[in-house]
């Protein structure tokens, strides 16, 4: 409250003097979150002395690629169900059915939103410095998930939460070759991801890297199926009519696309995991499932399970604490009767 000194002044300036500070003490009242009113721009950082032991929710906005596989979908249902169960936060989502301007249009809204921080599944590596500005402008951190982007200033975003998707290729191609045998002559068809994206990009680079080392290993054939069961078939379909007889293994991007490849093996005649080797990333439950079925060889797991991962990454940046530019994920290789053990426990 004010204080005011003894004064002569006359009964009529005391009572406007007591009207008026009625009044800002009403305005007061009807703030959002009970506060002063303020013009400041909300923080990002820890939150201000006056705001503590508010119920101000941090509200968190979260622009998902799609449901383009299994994976996809485990992991948006790992946010919603961290964000959704904590009463401290709030969660915005959009589904940007696998198109960049959707997402670009998505992180625009949040910042429009004032949101306190921006999850991002970019769905390219490409194309995200101007919107990524915006946010930075606006004092809003983007964490990224699962996969990273191209920028010339890193400051752009707070961290990535992810796997090492070269080190996911570099396991595919080195399982494949101690299972097959390094000595065996071995034609391979790939089944990659997503045109642009980190995850397809990476994966290719470390797969390529350990097959260019062994001259019995190649890679005859390379087309996207864009991480999606039903494409995966498709390209699948089109290599065995073109070359069916000359190929011994696919390496798949994702457990999806895998998945497609296998039901195109059957229908050519042929037995998938025995007359062709395939290997895939993800380690999706479905996968597991085909180790055990004999169909899959091997999956490289890549951990979609995010959620409590991005939410204690947002409690330590708002308490100003130093968070890694890139918070690895625990991931593991699964074959044969390792992967047939871990089937009851796997949760996606």
């Amino acid at each position: 409250m004010f204080k005011f000194k003894k004064s002569s002044f006359v009964m009529t300036t005391v009572l406007a003097v007591g009207l008026l500070l009625s009044a800002c003490s009403g305005n007061a009242a009807n703030n959002n979150g009970g506060n002063a009113a303020t013009n400041a721009p909300a923080e990002t950082t820890a939150p201000a002395a006056e705001d503590k032991g508010s119920d101000k929710k941090i509200v968190l906005g979260f622009s998902q690629i799609g449901a383009e596989s299994g994976w996809r979908d485990a992991e948006t249902q790992s946010i919603k169900d961290t964000f959704g169960s904590d009463a401290q936060f709030e969660l915005k989502f959009s589904d940007a059915q696998q198109k960049q301007e959707n997402q670009i249009k998505a992180i625009r809204t949040f910042i429009s939103q004032k949101v306190d921080a921006i999850a991002l599944a970019p769905v390219v590596e490409s194309g995200w410095e101007t919107v990524l500005e915006e946010a930075k402008a606006a004092n809003i951190p983007v964490f990224l998930l699962d996969r990273t982007v191209k920028v010339s200033d890193e400051s752009l975003y707070t961290s990535f939460i992810g796997s090492d998707f070269v080190l996911e290729g570099q396991n595919a191609a080195k399982t494949m070759m101690e299972l097959l045998g390094a000595d065996k002559k071995v034609n391979i068809v790939e089944l990659q991801g997503t045109v642009g994206a980190s995850a397809a990009n990476d994966r290719q680079k470390g797969f390529q890297e350990i097959v260019d080392g062994n001259p019995n290993y190649k890679i005859i054939k390379s087309q996207t199926g864009d991480f999606t069961r039903a494409k995966g078939k498709e390209v699948m379909e089109a290599f065995l009519k073109s070359d069916g007889k000359n190929i011994q293994a696919v390496y798949a991007h994702n457990d999806d696309m895998a998945l497609g490849a296998i039901q195109a093996i059957e229908e050519y005649g042929l037995k998938p995991g025995t007359d062709i080797f395939v290997v895939s990333v993800d380690g999706i439950k479905p996968a597991f499932e085909a180790i055990r079925d004999g169909k899959l060889n091997v999956t490289v797991e890549c951990n979609p399970l995010l959620g409590p991962q991005l939410k204690q990454a947002i409690l330590d940046f708002k308490e100003g604490k130093t968070l890694e530019k890139w918070i690895k994920s625990d991931e593991d290789v699964f074959f044969g009767q390792k992967a047939i053990d871990a089937l009851p426990n796997r949760l996606y």
